[in-house]
C-alpha cells in the first residue's frame, strides 16, 4: 500500500501531538497525587510537654502526674484547641508512683554484666579501622540497667530509682587487644638418626613460649623432620619389635571350681580337665562363712598353707601324664623347659617334704591340744582373748581386706608399620611375663556420724566466744590397691551449752592501778631557764599506771579509774580478758600555784597613832600600804608584805585638810590693798577619808592666810606655784628633804606712789618636808610549817573521822591540826630588830588551824598463779624452763602509811620437764610372699610352681612415743603418711642365690685414717650353691678409705643491729617504764651469723668448726641531743610611749638537734628567732610629764626708763621629767615626753605699766563640745589681777576660737590591740593559760592619748579582754619494753633472723622527744644446714622383657643438704642427716618413685613430655600493661621415627594457664650482615630469646637484595635499595634507562692542612683508591671524593647548587667587565666654587683634634 506523498509529511505530526497529550496527562496525574499527599497531611496536631512531679498524698501508685497539652501548627505556632482532631488528644494526666525517702530501703537499680566490646569502626561505618595495631582498638560495651525492687528483684519503673540517685551509664568504652600470634623458641639441635643403618629420621623441635591471643595467628609446626642415612645394613632390617601392653585391671583367681567348670576351649593350646582333683572352693565363697578378712594372712601361722592359691598339692596318681599336649605354637624354641621324667621327680620331692611338713605340723598340733586339755576353763577364755585381740590388731584385721589378686597383659608382635602380627615373627629367645600379684582394689569406708561430743564450754556466757563440739567416725576398711581416699573423720561446730543447770561462765575484766604522780617535762624555751630546780613544774603532763586483767566479781563493775573499792583481786594471764585494755598513759595537768601579786606602794600617810582607840603611848607611825591584786594558791600567808612603817612625833588620828585658799578679800572693804584669804578645810583620818569635824577638834585649824589685792600703782606679783615634791623620801644625817614654791613680778610699780616689788629672794620660798627619819620597818613572816595534830581539840572526833576515811579510801581529812609561822620585825636594809620597832597591831598572826590528811597504806594485789609449764616438749631436755609470779601495787603508801614490799615477783624452775606426746607408724614383719596362683602362670614359659615374683603384705599399728598403743585415726591426723602396706617380692628358685642387705659402713676411728667397710651374707641354700659363692659376682664386703673431714668458718650476711645489753632497764615502784628508764644509747654490740662448709664445700653444722655462730663486735648507739636554744634575751622597751602595745623577748638557736632528739621550733620568719615570748604593755601617757620652772624676770626690750613697761620677753627651764605615785621625780631625756605637749620656755608680751589693768595668766582652753563642729567654739579666761587706773580699761578676759577637727578638736576611739602569746603562770610548763589584749584611746588624727580622754566618754567597751588559750604540752614519746625475740624466720639456712619489737604506748607531742625510728632489731639466727629430700631424675623408660610398650621408669628420693638461699642445687650427704625429717618433696607428703611410662616402638610416631610451663607473661605495649592478665603455656612436639608413618602422627598439643607476677616483653627485629645480597633476619624478645613470631610482620626487614639484572660491571654492587651502585672512590654513570653503565674514578681535590710545608694549590689529578698513597702521615681524612651521581645514577642535589653559583658567578664577571670598559660621562660645572666649600670635620672624640 503506497501512502500519498502527503502522508509522508503529515504522519509525524499527530504522533507529536499525541506525545505532548500524554506528557500533560501524567503531569496532571503528579500534581494530584501531591494535592492529595498534601491534603492527607493534617495542618493542626497536638504537642505534650514534659510529664511533671508525681503527686499524692499517700506514697506508693496512688499518685498522679500532668502535662501540658496544646494544638499546635505543623510550621510550629500555637493555635486554639478546636483547630485539631478532639479524638486524637493525648492524655494530660496519669496515675503514678509517688516516691517517698522510705522506698530507698525497697528500691535499687540492677546492673547487668557487660557485653562484648564491640568496635567504634562497627558501630560507626564513617570511622575507618587502622591499618596497624599498637595498643588495641577503641570499642563500646553496653550494659542492661534497670530499677527492681530488692526483696523479689521484679522491675519497678525507672523514675523510682532516678529519684534516689541518678541512673548508672549504660555503656563505656573499652579497649579490644591486638590481636597476638604465637610465639615459638629456636629449634633445638638435630637428634641423633632413628636407625643405625638404613633410612631413617632426624627430629629437632621446639617449644610455645607464648600462645595466639585475641585471633593471632595459629602456632607453627613444632617438629621438623629430614631422613637421614648413616650406612648401607649388613642384613636385611628387623622390622618387627615386641611389643607389651599395660597391665590390666586386679582380678580375683578364680575358684578351682570355676575353673573346673570352665569349657575345654577348641584350641590345639587348651589343656585338658584333670581329673581327681577335688573341688576346693575359696574359703570366701563360702555361703556359711563370711569373708574374713582378719584371716587373709596370718603371720602367726607361717606354715598354714593358703587355701585359695595353694602350689603345692598332694600326690595325684590319678592325673594322667597329658601326652596329648602338642608343641604350643606360642612358644617356639623353649630350651629352659626340662624333660617330663625330671619335672616328676621333682613333683615327687616336693609331695615327699609336704608330707613331712604336715606330719610335723600334726604333731605339734597334737602337743598343743594336749596342753590344752591340762588348762582350766578361766585360762582358756584369756588365751581366746587374747588371741582374738592379737587377730584383731594384726594386719587384715580390723582396717584391712588386703586379697591378693593378678593382673595380666598383652604380648604382641608389632611390625614397623605399626600393624601387629604374629608373635612367631618377633625372634626373641624368652616372652616377658604377662602376669603379676596385685591387691584388690578397694575403697575406703566409714562408720556413721557419731553423736556429737559434750559442748568444750561448761557454762553460760551470752557475749562470750562460744565453745566447740566435734564428732567423728571411724574407717572400716582402709583404701588399698589405688580406691577411693578416706573422708574427713572429724567436723565441729560452734555450740553453747544448753539447760537449766548451767552455770554462768566466770567473767575477767580489765583492772588498773592508780595513776601515778604527774610528770611534767620541760619546754625547749625553758629548758635553760628553771635547769637548777625543776620540783616546781606545772601545768600539762603525763602520768602512767599499770592495766592487769582479774576475775570480775558479781557485783555490778565499776570504774577501772576508780579505786573506791580496793578490793585487790589476783592478777591472771592476761589473755583471759577479752575487751580492749584500758590506756597505759594519759595526759595530766598539775594546777600552778597562783603567785601574789601586790600593787605599787601608797604616798607615806600622817604620823598617827598605831591605835587611835589607845592614844596613851606618844608613839607614831608613818604608813604606806599596798593591796594584793588576785587570790593567790594558799591565801594570802605567802604574800609578801603590805604595810611599811616610819617612827614618828607628833602623831595623830585626824587632822584638817587645806581644800583651798578663798578669793582675796581687802580689808576694810575697800578695793585693793592688804586683805586676807579664808581657808576651806575638811577633817579626814589617818587614810585621808574624810570624817565628823568633830574628830579634828584637837587638831590645830588653818588659820587665815594674808594677801593683798594690788591697787593700780602697786607691784602686781604672780600666785605662788604649787609647793614642789619633797627632795627627800625621809630625812637623815646627809639628807633633809626640801620643798620650793616660786612667784613672778607682772608689773611694777609706779614710781614711789605704789607698793615696791620685793627682790629676787622673795619670790621664792623653801619648806623642810619628811623630817621623819630614813628607818623602815615592817613584819616578815615565814613559811607556814608542817600541819601537826592539835591536842586541844578532843581526840575522839579524830580516831572517828579517822577511822571513817581509812574505810572509803578518800583523801578526807581524819583530824584538826595546827600550822605556825615566824614573824619578825625587820628594818629595811639593816634586818631583824626588836618587835616594838614594828606596830603591834599589825602583827600577823603565828597559828592557824590545818586539817590533817588520813594515812594512807601501801596495797598490793596477791599474787597470781604461777605460770605453767611450757608444755611443748623440749626434744633435748637440757634447758629447764622456768614459772613466775607476780603482785600488782595498786595504791601508794602516803602521809606515814604502810610500806610496800620490795618483792613483787617471784620465780622457780619447772619441776620437771614436759614429757613429748608424739605419734608414730610402727610396721610389723612383712608376711610371706604371696604368689600368683599356678593355675594362671602355670602356662607361662620358665614358670615354676614355688618361686616368682609375688607380693607380700604387712601389719601398721599407730604407737606413741614411749611405745604404747593408740587409736589409728590418730597417727592419721598427727603422724604423717602411713607407710606402704604391700611391697613386691621374689621367692627364690632352687638356683637363685639370696643375699642379705648391705649393712652400714663401719665407723672411722679417726678422719683420713684408715678404711671402712661393710658387709652382707648368703642366705639359706645359697650357701651351699658354688655359683652363690663366687665373689666376683656376688662380693660380700665393700672397703672404701674413711673420709677426710675438713672445715672452714667464714661470715655470712650482714651485721645486726646494734642492740643494748639485756638489763639496761631501772624498775619504778610499780614496775611501769617511764621515759628514760629504759637505756636507749650507749655501746651495744652488733652480730654476723658464721657458716660452717665441709671440704665439699656443703653446709655443715657450726660446732664442726668449734663455733657458737656469731661473730660479736661492740657498737656504739649514738644518744639524742635536744635542741639547745640560748637563754632568753632581754624584754624590748614597750612598742608605744603612750597606751597599749607589746615587749619580746627571744631565744635563738644555739645547737641543733641529732640521732632523734627533741625538735627545733619552727622559725618564726617575722622576727628571726627560734622562740619569742609577746605580752601586752601599757605604757601610761603620763608617765612622762613637762615640768615647766617659773617664768624669769622680764626682760623689757624696748625699756622706758621711767615706767619699767613695755614689750619685754620671760623665759623658764622646762624639764621632762619621769612621773611617779608621788609626782615628778626624776629628770629624764626630752625625747620620752609627748613633744606636742611641751610648755613655752620663752614667751614675748607686753609688761604692763603703771595704772595699767592686769591680768592673771590665761587658762587652759576650754574643751570642744563633741561631735567636733566649726559652729563651735572654744575659750580660755583670764582674771584682772590689779584693776586700771583712771580712763583705762581692762583687755578682755575672754577669747575664743573655731573648733577644727584635727587641730583644736579631736574625737576619740578604742583601740584593741593584738592578742598577746598565751601567757602562763610563773613555773607553768604548758597546759592552759592566759592570752591578753589590751584598749587604746586613740585620737582622730591617730595619736594614741590616755585612756582617761575615752573614759570619760563613757564609750562602749564591746571586747573580752582576756581569752583562755592552750600551750601544747611537750610530751615526750613512750614506748613499750622490747618483747621477747621471736622464732627463727627460717628454721634453716643462711637468711634465718631473730626479730624483737616494741609499739608506741604515747605519741610525742608538741616538742617532746618524738619516737625513734627503730620500733624493731634483728639478730641474725645460728646458720643450720638445710636437710630436704629430693628426687633424682627418673630413669630412661624400660618395658622389662620387650623392645617396646608399657613400661616403667623409676627414680630415688635422696638427702641434700643446701644453704636455704635457693641458688644453688644442694649436695648430696648421707640419707641419715634427713632421718628427722618427714619424708616429703617440696611439701609433698605421697612419694611417687616410680610411675608409667611408654617406650615406642620402632617407626612409632609419639608426642614428646609437656614441656615446662613458659615464664609468666603480661601482655604489653611499650612496657605498659594494658590489663589483660598473664599467661604461660607448655606444649608437646611431635618425634617420628619413619619417613613411612609420618601421615599416622598425632597432632602436637599446647594448653595454657592464667598466672600471676608475669613480665612485659617486647619483640623486635634483628639484622645481621650482609652476605653478599642477603643476610639473616631474626626477632629477638627484650630478654635476648630468639623467637619466631611476635615481631610485626609487616615491619619485617629485607634479608635478600638481589638487582635485576645483577652488578656484572667492574666495582660496582648490589645496594640496599636493590639497584646498583659503585664502590668506594668510584661513580656511577648511567644509561638513558637508568641503568649502571660503568664505574669512574672520582676526581681529588686535596686541600692543604697546617701541616703542608707547601703553600700552593695542588693541581687536579686522577686517583686510584685501591692504590697505596704515599702522602705523609696525619692527611689521611683531608681528601674529599666528590660523587656527582646517586647510587640511583641521578645527580646529586650539590651538583646543581655548584652549576648555579657558578652561573652567578659568570653573570657577576661578565657584570663587572661591562662597567668597566663603559666609557664615562662628562661631568657637569658646580655652581658653587670648589675653594669657597667649607672643610667640614667629623670630630672623633680626639684631643689632638
Amino acid at each position: 500500500m503506497r501512502l500519498p506523498a502527503g502522508g509522508a509529511a503529515a504522519g509525524p505530526r499527530p504522533a507529536a501531538r499525541i506525545f505532548r497529550v500524554a506528557l500533560l496527562f501524567m503531569w496532571l496525574l503528579d500534581v494530584q497525587a501531591q494535592t492529595l499527599t498534601n491534603g492527607n497531611k493534617p495542618t493542626y496536631i497536638w504537642e505534650t510537654g514534659p510529664w511533671g512531679r508525681c503527686m499524692g498524698s499517700e506514697c506508693g501508685p496512688g499518685g498522679s502526674q500532668s502535662r501540658a497539652v496544646w494544638c499546635a501548627h505543623s510550621e510550629g505556632w500555637t493555635t486554639l484547641h478546636t483547630n485539631c482532631l478532639q479524638s486524637e488528644r493525648p492524655d494530660n494526666q496519669q496515675s503514678c508512683f509517688r516516691v517517698c525517702d522510705w522506698h530507698k530501703e525497697l528500691y535499687d537499680w540492677q546492673l547487668g554484666a557487660w557485653n562484648q566490646c564491640v568496635p567504634v569502626s562497627m558501630r560507626n561505618p564513617g570511622v575507618p579501622r587502622p591499618a596497624v595495631c599498637t595498643r588495641g582498638e577503641e570499642g563500646l560495651q553496653t550494659r542492661e540497667v534497670g530499677c527492681v525492687q530488692k526483696a523479689d528483684g521484679a522491675p519497678a519503673d525507672d523514675a523510682i530509682c532516678e529519684y534516689f540517685e541518678p541512673k548508672p551509664r549504660l555503656e563505656q568504652a573499652c579497649l579490644i587487644p591486638c590481636p597476638r600470634d604465637c610465639v615459638v623458641s629456636e629449634f633445638s639441635p638435630w637428634t641423633i638418626c632413628s636407625k643405625t643403618c638404613g633410612m631413617g629420621l632426624q627430629n629437632r623441635v621446639r617449644s610455645i613460649l607464648a600462645p595466639p591471643l585475641f585471633g593471632g595467628s595459629a602456632c607453627p609446626n613444632l617438629t621438623e623432620f629430614r631422613t637421614c642415612q648413616p650406612g648401607l645394613c649388613p642384613g636385611p632390617e628387623s622390622m618387627f619389635s615386641l611389643r607389651v601392653g599395660s597391665w590390666g585391671p586386679c582380678a580375683i583367681p578364680p575358684s578351682r571350681q570355676a575353673r573346673q567348670a570352665e569349657p575345654e576351649p577348641p584350641t590345639p593350646t587348651s589343656r585338658p580337665k584333670r581329673p581327681g582333683r577335688r573341688n576346693r572352693p575359696d574359703k570366701p565363697d563360702r555361703p556359711e562363712r563370711p569373708n574374713r578378712p582378719d584371716r587373709a594372712n596370718r603371720p602367726d601361722r607361717p606354715n598354714r598353707p593358703e587355701r585359695a592359691n595353694r602350689p603345692e598339692r598332694p600326690n595325684r596318681p590319678d592325673k594322667p601324664k597329658r601326652p596329648d599336649r602338642p608343641n604350643r605354637p606360642d612358644r617356639p624354641n623353649r630350651p629352659d623347659r626340662p624333660d617330663r621324667l625330671t619335672r616328676q621327680e621333682r613333683q615327687a620331692k616336693r609331695r615327699k617334704n609336704k608330707e613331712n611338713k604336715e606330719a610335723k605340723g600334726e604333731r605339734v598340733r597334737q602337743r598343743m591340744r594336749d596342753r590344752g586339755k591340762v588348762k582350766d576353763p578361766e585360762t582358756q577364755e584369756l588365751i581366746k582373748k587374747k588371741r582374738t585381740r592379737n587377730r584383731q590388731n594384726r594386719q587384715g584385721g580390723k582396717f584391712w581386706d588386703l586379697q591378693v589378686g593378678y593382673q595380666t597383659r598383652e604380648v604382641m608382635c608389632v611390625h614397623r608399620s605399626g600393624s601387629t602380627e604374629e608373635l612367631s615373627l618377633c625372634n626373641q629367645q624368652s616372652l616377658p611375663v604377662t602376669y603379676q600379684a596385685c591387691v584388690i582394689t578397694k575403697d575406703c569406708e566409714v562408720t556413721e556420724w557419731s553423736e556429737w561430743a559434750a559442748c568444750s564450754k561448761e557454762c553460760y556466757d551470752l557475749n562470750g566466744p562460744k565453745g566447740q563440739r566435734t564428732r567423728t567416725r571411724r574407717i572400716q576398711q582402709f583404701n588399698v590397691g589405688g580406691g577411693a581416699e578416706c573422708p574427713h573423720l572429724e567436723e565441729s561446730e560452734p555450740c553453747s551449752p544448753q539447760g537449766d543447770g548451767v552455770p554462768p561462765c566466770v567473767a575477767y575484766s580489765w583492772k588498773a592501778t592508780e595513776w601515778s604522780e604527774c610528770r611534767v617535762d620541760v619546754l625547749l624555751s625553758q629548758q635553760d631557764r628553771r635547769r637548777g630546780n625543776q620540783t616546781g613544774l606545772c601545768g600539762g603532763g603525763i602520768q602512767n599506771r599499770e592495766v592487769y586483767c582479774v576475775q570480775a566479781s558479781s557485783d555490778p563493775p565499776s570504774n577501772l579509774s576508780s579505786l573506791k573499792s580496793k578490793e585487790a583481786s589476783r592478777p591472771v594471764n592476761s589473755d583471759l580478758c577479752l575487751g580492749v585494755p584500758p590506756n597505759t598513759t594519759q595526759l595530766c595537768h598539775i594546777p600552778c600555784p597562783v603567785e601574789c601579786e601586790v600593787s605599787s606602794w601608797s604616798a607615806w600617810g600622817p604620823c598617827t597613832f598605831e591605835n587611835c582607840q589607845d592614844q596613851s603611848s606618844k608613839k607614831g607611825f608613818k604608813l604606806r600600804k599596798r593591796r594584793i591584786l588576785n587570790e593567790p594558791t594558799g591565801g594570802t600567808g605567802n604574800c609578801p608584805h603590805l604595810t611599811e612603817a616610819i617612827p614618828c612625833e607628833e602623831p595623830s588620828c585626824y587632822d584638817w585638810l587645806l581644800v583651798k585658799l578663798e578669793e582675796c578679800i581687802p580689808d576694810n572693804d575697800r578695793e585693793c590693798g592688804p586683805g586676807t584669804q579664808n581657808p576651806q578645810v575638811q577633817c579626814i583620818n589617818s587614810d585621808g577619808e574624810y570624817v565628823d569635824t568633830q574628830l579634828c577638834r584637837d587638831a590645830i585649824l588653818p588659820m587665815p592666810v594674808l594677801c593683798e589685792v594690788p591697787c593700780p600703782k602697786d607691784c602686781v606679783l604672780s600666785p605662788w606655784t604649787a609647793w614642789s615634791l619633797c627632795s627627800h623620801t625621809c630625812s637623815g644625817k646627809n639628807t633633809e628633804g626640801k620643798q620650793t614654791r616660786a612667784r613672778s613680778i607682772l608689773a611694777y610699780n609706779a614710781g614711789e606712789g605704789g607698793v615696791q616689788c620685793p627682790n629676787s629672794s622673795a619670790l621664792q620660798e623653801i619648806r623642810s618636808c619628811n623630817e621623819h627619819p630614813c628607818t623602815v620597818y615592817h613584819w616578815q613572816t615565814g613559811p607556814w610549817g608542817q600541819c601537826i595534830e592539835d591536842t586541844s581539840v578532843p581526840s575522839a572526833n579524830g580516831s572517828l573521822s579517822r577511822s571513817g576515811a581509812g574505810a572509803s579510801g578518800t583523801e578526807a581529812s581524819c583530824s584538826v591540826g595546827m600550822q605556825t609561822r615566824k614573824v619578825i620585825c625587820v628594818r629595811v636594809n639593816v634586818g631583824q630588830v626588836p618587835p616594838k620597832k614594828c606596830p603591834e597591831s599589825l602583827r600577823p598572826e603565828t597559828v592557824r588551824p590545818c586539817l590533817l590528811p588520813c594515812k594512807r597504806d601501801c596495797i598490793v594485789t596477791p599474787y597470781s598463779d604461777w605460770t605453767p609449764c611450757p608444755s611443748s616438749c623440749n626434744a633435748g631436755g637440757v634447758t629447764k624452763k622456768k614459772q613466775s609470779r607476780k603482785r600488782i601495787i595498786i595504791q601508794l603508801p602516803a602521809n606515814g602509811g604502810q610500806d610496800c614490799p620490795e618483792v613483787l615477783f617471784q620465780e622457780k624452775e619447772c619441776e620437771a620437764p614436759s614429757v613429748c606426746t608424739g605419734y608414730r607408724w610402727k610396721t610389723h614383719k612383712w608376711r610371706r610372699c604371696q604368689l600368683v596362683p599356678w593355675p594362671i602362670r602355670q602356662d607361662s614359659p620358665g614358670a615354676q610352681e614355688t618361686c616368682g615374683p609375688g607380693l607380700q603384705a604387712r601389719a601398721v599399728s599407730c604407737r606413741k612415743q614411749d611405745g604404747g598403743q593408740v587409736d589409728i585415726g590418730v597417727c592419721l591426723k598427727l603422724a604423717g603418711p602411713m607407710p606402704s602396706l604391700t611391697q613386691s617380692c621374689q621367692l627364690p628358685c632352687q638356683d637363685d642365690c639370696q643375699l642379705t642387705s648391705w649393712s652400714k659402713f663401719s665407723s672411722c676411728a679417726a678422719d683420713c685414717v684408715g678404711v671402712r667397710t661393710r658387709r652382707r651374707a648368703l642366705v639359706g641354700k645359697s650357701k651351699k650353691r658354688d655359683h652363690c659363692k663366687n665373689t666376683q659376682i656376688y662380693p660380700l664386703s665393700e672397703t672404701q678409705y674413711c673420709p677426710c673431714n675438713k672445715y672452714n668458718a667464714q661470715p655470712v650476711g650482714n651485721w645486726s643491729d646494734c642492740i643494748l645489753p639485756e638489763g639496761g632497764r631501772v624498775e619504778g615502784l610499780l614496775g611501769m617504764k617511764v621515759q628514760g628508764d629504759i637505756k636507749e644509747c650507749g655501746q651495744g654490740y652488733r652480730y654476723q651469723a658464721m657458716v660452717c662448709y665441709d671440704q665439699d664445700n656443703r653446709l655443715v653444722e657450726t660446732s664442726r668448726c668449734n663455733s657458737h655462730g656469731y661473730i660479736e663486735e661492740a657498737c656504739i648507739i649514738p644518744c639524742p641531743s635536744d635542741c639547745k636554744l640560748s637563754e632568753w634575751s632581754n624584754w624590748s622597751r614597750c612598742s608605744k610611749s603612750c597606751g597599749s602595745g607589746v615587749k619580746v623577748r627571744s631565744k635563738w638557736l644555739r645547737e641543733k638537734p641529732y640521732n632523734g632528739g627533741r625538735p627545733c621550733p619552727k622559725l618564726d620568719h617575722v622576727n628571726q628567732a627560734q622562740v619569742y615570748e609577746v605580752v601586752p604593755c601599757q605604757s601610761d601617757c603620763g608617765q612622762y610629764v613637762w615640768l615647766a620652772e617659773p617664768w624669769s624676770v622680764w626682760k623689757v626690750s624696748n625699756v622706758d626708763l621711767k615706767e619699767n613697761c613695755g614689750e619685754g620677753v620671760q623665759t623658764r627651764k622646762v624639764r621632762c621629767m619621769q612621773n611617779t605615785i608621788d609626782g615628778p621625780s626624776d629628770t629624764v631625756e626630752d625625747y620620752l615626753c609627748d613633744p606636742e605637749e611641751m610648755p613655752l620656755g620663752a614667751r614675748e608680751s607686753k609688761l604692763p605699766c603703771p595704772e595699767d589693768c592686769v591680768l592673771s595668766d590665761w587658762s587652759p582652753w576650754s574643751r570642744c563640745p563633741l561631735p567636733c563642729n566649726a559652729n563651735n567654739t572654744r575659750e580660755k579666761k583670764a582674771s584682772p589681777i590689779r584693776q586700771p587706773g583712771e580712763s583705762k580699761q581692762c583687755p578682755p578676759t575672754t577669747e575664743k576660737e573655731p573648733c577644727t577637727l584635727n587641730t583644736n578638736c579631736f574625737h576619740y576611739s578604742y583601740n584593741i590591740t593584738d592578742w598577746s602569746t598565751c601567757q602562763l603562770s610563773e613555773r607553768a610548763v604548758c597546759g592552759s593559760g592566759i592570752k591578753t589584749r589590751m584598749l587604746d584611746c586613740v585620737r582622730s588624727d591617730g595619736k594614741s592619748v590616755d585612756l582617761k580622754f575615752c573614759d570619760e566618754l563613757n564609750l562602749e567597751r564591746k571586747w573580752q579582754m582576756n581569752a583562755s588559750c592552750v600551750v601544747e604540752c611537750p610530751i615526750n614519746c613512750q614506748l613499750s619494753d622490747w618483747s621477747s625475740w621471736s622464732e627463727c624466720t627460717h628454721t634453716c639456712g643462711l637468711s634465718g633472723k631473730l626479730w624483737r619489737r616494741r609499739t608506741v604506748i604515747q605519741a610525742s607531742q608538741g616538742d617532746g622527744r618524738p619516737c625513734p625510728a627503730q620500733l624493731e632489731q634483728w639478730k641474725p639466727c645460728p646458720v643450720k644446714p638445710c636437710y630436704s629430700w629430693r628426687y633424682s631424675a627418673w630413669s630412661p623408660c624400660k618395658a622389662e622383657g620387650a623392645r617396646c610398650g608399657e613400661g616403667l621408669r623409676f627414680r630415688n628420693v635422696s638427702c641434700f643438704v643446701s644453704d636455704g638461699s635457693g641458688k644453688q642445687e644442694g649436695s648430696l650427704v648421707d640419707e641419715e642427716l634427713c632421718g628427722d625429717l618427714e619424708q616429703t618433696v617440696d611439701g609433698d607428703k605421697q612419694i611417687t618413685l616410680e610411675e608409667p611410662c611408654t617406650v615406642p616402638c620402632p617407626g612409632e610416631c609419639y608426642l614428646t613430655d609437656w614441656t615446662v610451663w613458659s615464664p609468666c607473661q603480661l601482655n604489653c605495649v611499650g612496657g605498659d600493661d594494658l590489663g589483660f592478665g598473664s599467661v604461660q603455656v607448655r606444649s608437646r612436639a611431635v618425634l617420628a621415627q619413619e619417613p613411612e608413618n609420618l601421615l599416622q602422627c598425632p597432632e602436637q598439643e599446647w594448653e595454657a594457664r592464667p598466672c600471676t607476677d608475669g613480665q612485659c616483653y617486647d619483640y623486635k627485629w634483628m639484622t645481621g650482615a650482609w652476605k653478599g645480597s642477603s643476610r639473616l633476619v631474626w626477632c629477638q624478645r627484650s630478654d635476648g630469646l630468639n623467637v619466631t613470631g611476635g615481631c610485626l610482620a609487616t615491619s619485617e626487614p629485607v634479608s635478600d637484595r638481589s638487582c635485576d639484572p645483577a652488578c656484572d660491571k667492574p666495582r660496582s654492587y648490589c645496594t640496599e635499595a636493590g639497584i646498583c651502585g659503585c664502590e668506594e672512590g668510584y661513580t656511577e654513570v648511567m644509561t638513558s634507562d637508568g641503568v649502571l653503565d660503568q664505574c669512574t674514578v672520582i676526581p681529588v681535590l686535596e686541600i692543604p692542612t697546617a701541616g703542608d710545608s707547601k703553600a700552593d694549590v695542588k693541581t687536579i689529578r686522577a686517583f686510584s683508591p685501591t692504590q697505596p698513597t704515599n702522602n705523609l702521615p696525619g692527611r689521611s681524612g683531608r681528601t674529599w671524593f666528590l660523587q656527582p651521581f646517586g647510587p640511583d645514577g641521578k645527580l646529586k642535589t650539590w651538583v646543581y647548587g655548584v652549576a648555579a653559583g657558578a652561573f652567578v658567578l659568570l653573570v657577576f664577571i661578565f657584570s663587572m667587565t661591562y662597567l668597566a670598559c663603559k666609557k664615562p660621562k662628562k661631568p657637569q660645572r658646580r655652581q658653587m666654587n670648589n675653594r669657597l666649600k667649607p672643610l667640614t670635620l667629623a670630630y672623633d672624640g680626639d684631643a689632638d683634634m
